[in-house]
């Protein structure tokens, strides 16, 4: 397949040129196949065109996932405008914050597979669109359109999930997309046989980048679905001929408890050969469970919206013994840094920096922002921290902002979770630093059982004490019935601590 592509549509442009009956979008309906797809990416360039949208503009996408909004981010492709894709699933006051944040030139609601997405559209007195499946709003005459070079260089604009407040729109360039497509592709051999399960939202960079861009890069099939459902999952792998399930760890439990109350065991997916976990962190406990049930490796890497796709991944097939996330992608570079910027020794933590044809060129006009994260020599400091072992893969241990100093040391909360989910009857656990005094943090643990399951808090101590070292050990425990999450499965750390009750349970 040519690689000279300029912009994403037109790796699209010629997978129809190539087969135009592929069936490429397998929904619960009919499939729509590449020539199909292809008529509804013309008729909305047609209209993006006809009401005026620039080169450098953005067109503001509330959505969930179906073939409209594929259409859109492609025909935006070829309008020379940025796809700025939020979930609908979003508050009213969290898109009317982004709709400010992106000065869009337009607004579409993805309403035909949406109830979220009709109900935004009628605070906003939206129109038909030439698609049946869209509305829009009119045209924002006063929305600025971006100049120059970076203009032509941006395809999209994917809003963070703001786990730390105020979100940010990280510019998201055609050549990074257009890179990472072929980068995962080829790391897991995707050919037009395969089909992969395209639930996740592609207003998020996994959904974009692994799975759209991915399977246009390889003429791979898509089973396009809004939203995530168990019984649907189970139903494509058994009868669908599912070959590839990808998703955060959070999706795997669910499936997982699902599969336990249906008291299905044994295989379940005679036609699956690649799964995948990213998006957030990785539990040994979670990956023993995925592997077992599926009898394959689960694969995993390390990505962020910043870094188009994945900065590394999992060789293919092959079985590691712990949540490493791989190793370097083609046109990637990693350091692990000190405090002050300098590479620490090999196998110490420190904070990832990276570099290459995936970083962004920045946050929409945020240049304070994007000043405060970009370092000498071209590198982003992600606020991760991580180790490389001696062969170089990466192991993601937390978050520099999580990371918790205890009595002078460093306590990084995943560590801590992977003891308290090796518990029985633990379904989630989230440790986080709470200050007291000093510049000192307690270490506050929150539990949320598995359905059914009783815990006793006393014997949960007792685990802890056997297991981690006394400055390791959680001081506040607190039993919650689930965990607040973002819409690509992070859970919201910050809500939990303003949960934390007097009655909390205090270790001695």
């Amino acid at each position: 397949m040519s690689m000279a592509f300029q912009r994403i549509h037109q790796c699209f442009d010629e997978r129809v040129a190539q087969d135009p009956s592929f069936p490429f979008l397998l929904l619960p309906g009919a499939p729509m196949t590449m020539g199909e797809l292809s008529v509804c990416v013309d008729s909305l360039e047609a209209e993006l065109r006809q009401l005026g949208v620039r080169q450098g503009d953005r067109v503001l996408v509330v959505a969930e996932n179906c073939p409209e909004h594929v259409a859109l981010v492609l025909a935006c492709s070829r309008v020379g405008a940025w796809a700025c894709g939020v979930n609908a699933r979003m508050t009213a006051a969290e898109i009317a914050g982004f709709m400010h944040k992106a000065d869009a030139r337009l607004i579409y609601f993805t309403t035909a597979v949406s109830s979220a997405a009709r109900d935004h559209a009628k605070r906003e007195a939206s129109q038909a669109s030439v698609l049946p499946g869209l509305q829009r709003s009119a045209v924002y005459a006063h929305a600025m359109a971006e100049q120059g070079a970076l203009a032509e260089r941006v395809a999209a604009v994917i809003f963070t999930s703001g786990t730390t407040g105020q979100p940010k729109g990280v510019l998201v360039s055609h050549e990074g997309l257009l890179q990472f497509g072929r980068v995962s592709a080829e790391s897991r051999d995707l050919t037009p046989r395969d089909r992969s399960y395209a639930y996740l939202p592609m207003t998020h960079i996994f959904g974009l980048g692994t799975i759209l861009m991915a399977s246009l890069h390889a003429g791979a099939g898509l089973l396009m679905r809004s939203q995530f459902d168990p019984a649907d999952v189970f139903d494509a792998l058994a009868n669908q001929g599912m070959t590839q399930l990808q998703g955060p760890p959070a999706m795997f439990t669910r499936l997982l408890a699902w599969l336990d109350t249906q008291g299905i065991e044994g295989p379940v997916a005679p036609d699956l050969r690649y799964v995948y976990t990213g998006a957030a962190p990785l539990d040994m406990s979670v990956k023993h469970a995925v592997e077992q049930r599926f009898g394959q490796p689960l694969h995993h890497g390390y990505g962020l919206s910043e870094y188009a796709g994945a900065l590394t991944l999992c060789r293919k097939d092959v079985w590691r013994d712990d949540t490493s996330a791989g190793y370097l992608v083609e046109g990637a570079e990693l350091r692990i840094v000190d405090a002050q910027g300098l590479d620490v020794p090999q196998g110490e933590t420190g904070e990832i920096w990276m570099r290459g044809v995936g970083l962004m060129p920045g946050y929409f006009r945020d240049a304070d922002i994007t000043a405060s994260v970009m370092k000498p020599g071209g590198w982003y400091a992600s606020g991760d921290l991580g180790r490389q072992d001696a062969d170089g893969a990466l192991l993601v241990v937390g978050r520099l902002k999580e990371m918790i100093i205890r009595s002078g040391f460093n306590v990084y909360p995943g560590e801590v979770e992977a003891v308290l989910l090796a518990y029985p009857g633990v379904h989630r656990a989230a440790v986080a630093g709470r200050k007291v005094a000093d510049g000192n943090e307690e270490i506050c643990a929150f539990i949320e059982p598995r359905p059914g399951a009783s815990i006793k808090l006393d014997a949960l101590h007792a685990h802890v004490q056997e297991k981690l070292a006394p400055y390791k050990r959680p001081s506040v425990f607190q039993l919650v019935n689930e965990m607040p999450m973002t819409h690509s499965g992070k859970v919201l750390k910050r809500e939990l601590l303003l949960q934390l009750t007097p009655s909390t349970s205090s270790a001695h």
